[in-house]
């Protein structure tokens, strides 16, 4: 038999107890305090019948709670699913059903969001909530009273379930409901190219810029804390705030969409001039394209040798990574493809395409894939070509080998790094009595890179702020349409397929790339 494995959180606060591991506000604790928060919050999970693939959903902005709540699962061997906290009551109660969850573990501030799921959710046997200090919703149980009286020891070996995998998280599905994209265990050699490309080190410090729901922002944090390195949580994104963060704790490391070092970049040069925001070593630019212009901005203003891109995806990982010495010298690219990872691009017809600056669909081979779209088997196969996966991009590679991506088959919207699939936002408007038909799209947005965008036939009996407050009662907020176009028909093909193309295309005529 097999022994298992020390958590890697163990080792770290065996190794290095003193060594700071967490930092919220004023808040700070030590590798050997938060490895036993973690491990009370284990043993509460334990308690409630969490082992090895067992779908624990979790909800709540970034917190130290929610950082040590992801060590947590990892130590049971549950399947952590975590939860937007921007998504409607309705979103998120598919959401906890979809999953087949058997607890839900959650922020106090989240429970208005998940009331409706606590009415309907079979699965669920337990909910779980922390930060209700004036009491807890009479349908969940105060996590923080569970823990206080749970053992620090290391929670009993739960083993793993590799067919349920380690953590699922949802993304919006082109046919209008989330998909819950399921991830194997960590391949340790491959996070270790990682750690050598980029050049992380046991000392690094992460700044949460980005919400941990996303695999993106846990994924990096999470590589920081197996290393040894020291994670400063911020709960609300300010912009000003980024900047005292990363001075006053000499932060070395985060990952970020573009929109929030945008809002940072904006602010007066008086606000930037005159810190000292040297420690900032790698920051890694995803979960949207970054424009050129950008990446000019942040390195005039935060300063070059810093930048790193890399292009993934929840499905797919890591797949690509330009760094810093490419970031002006190759405009528009998504750099080269990333230590352990093959890309292929393939036309039409499903042939090799071979030669450089001709686009074809951009497929991954790697052991950092996803193992599956949980209950839609018929997805994944769609995503599939032998053992190649993909997401629905169209790129090209240049000379050099370096990757651009220039268009999405799929009609999805990125907006503020928010994945955005149309095909839901349209089947709200379109349950609206006063819109026959729409067609949503996404445009050009010097703040968001892309803004969702509504061409409707509609009556003029109801305004487009009627129908953004319709579309912000069943779905989040920011998949609410910012404009409509209101048509006589929308252009359809003869099978009946909506021509996008040609609504969107005016839009972006000054654009060399349809994706932001």
């Amino acid at each position: 038999m097999t022994e298992p494995v020390e958590d890697p959180l163990t080792t770290q606060a065996a190794a290095n107890p003193a060594k700071t591991a967490l930092i919220e506000d004023e808040r700070r604790l030590t590798y050997a305090e938060f490895n036993a928060l973690v491990n009370r919050y284990a043993n509460v999970l334990i308690d409630h019948g969490v082992k090895a693939g067992t779908k624990v959903v979790w909800c709540g902005r970034n917190s130290t709670e929610v950082v040590a709540l992801i060590s947590a699962l990892r130590k049971c061997g549950a399947v952590g699913v975590p939860l937007n906290y921007r998504l409607s009551a309705e979103e998120a109660t598919y959401v906890v059903e979809n999953a087949d969850a058997a607890l839900v573990v959650f922020d106090v501030e989240q429970a208005p969001q998940l009331e409706e799921a606590s009415r309907q959710a079979g699965t669920v046997r337990a909910w779980l909530v922390w930060g209700a200090a004036q009491g807890a919703p009479d349908w969940a149980s105060s996590l923080d009273a569970l823990a206080a009286a749970s053992p620090e020891s290391e929670p009993a070996a739960q083993g793993t379930d590799p067919a349920a995998g380690t953590s699922m998280f949802y993304t919006s599905g082109t046919t209008g409901k989330p998909k819950g994209v399921v991830r194997g265990q960590i391949d340790l050699t491959l996070v270790l190219g990682l750690v050598g490309e980029i050049g992380y080190v046991p000392d690094d410090v992460y700044l949460t810029t980005g919400p941990l729901y996303h695999s993106g922002p846990q994924a990096f944090m999470t590589i920081v804390q197996l290393l040894g390195g020291t994670v400063v949580v911020m709960r609300h994104f300010d912009p000003e705030r980024w900047l005292d963060l990363v001075e006053r704790h000499r932060v070395t490391t985060t990952f970020s969409a573009p929109t929030p070092i945008r809002r940072v970049v904006d602010l007066p040069d008086e606000a930037i001039r005159g810190r000292d925001l040297s420690s900032m070593k790698r920051l890694i630019a995803n979960a949207a394209p970054w424009p050129f212009e950008l990446k000019r901005r942040y390195i005039d203003k935060i300063g070059e040798g810093s930048l790193f891109e890399v292009y993934g995806s929840t499905e797919l990982g890591v797949d690509t990574i330009l760094r810093p010495e490419d970031q002006l010298r190759k405009p528009g690219s998504c750099g080269r493809a990333a230590p352990g990872v093959e890309i292929a691009l393939f036309d039409e017809e499903g042939r090799p395409v071979e030669e450089p600056h001709v686009p074809g669909d951009l497929y991954v081979r790697g052991s950092a894939t996803f193992s599956d779209y949980y209950k839609d088997e018929g997805k994944y196969r769609d995503a599939s070509h032998g053992e190649w996966l993909t997401v629905g991009d169209i790129a090209y590679r240049d000379e050099e080998g370096f990757y651009y991506i220039c268009d999405r088959r799929s009609d999805m919207i990125i907006s503020g790094g928010m994945n955005i699939y149309p095909a839901e936002i349209e089947a709200v408007l379109t349950a609206h009595p006063s819109v026959a038909d729409a067609a949503v799209f996404g445009v050009p947005s010097d703040e968001w890179g892309e803004s969702v965008h509504a061409a409707i036939v509609a009556s003029d009996a109801v305004t487009d702020e009627q129908l953004r407050d319709f579309c912000r009662e069943h779905l989040a907020s920011y998949k609410a349409p910012r404009g409509f176009d209101r048509i006589k028909e929308i252009p359809r093909n003869p099978s009946g397929k909506t021509l996008k193309r040609q609504l969107r295309d005016p839009y972006w005529e000054s654009r060399d790339s349809k994706i932001g």
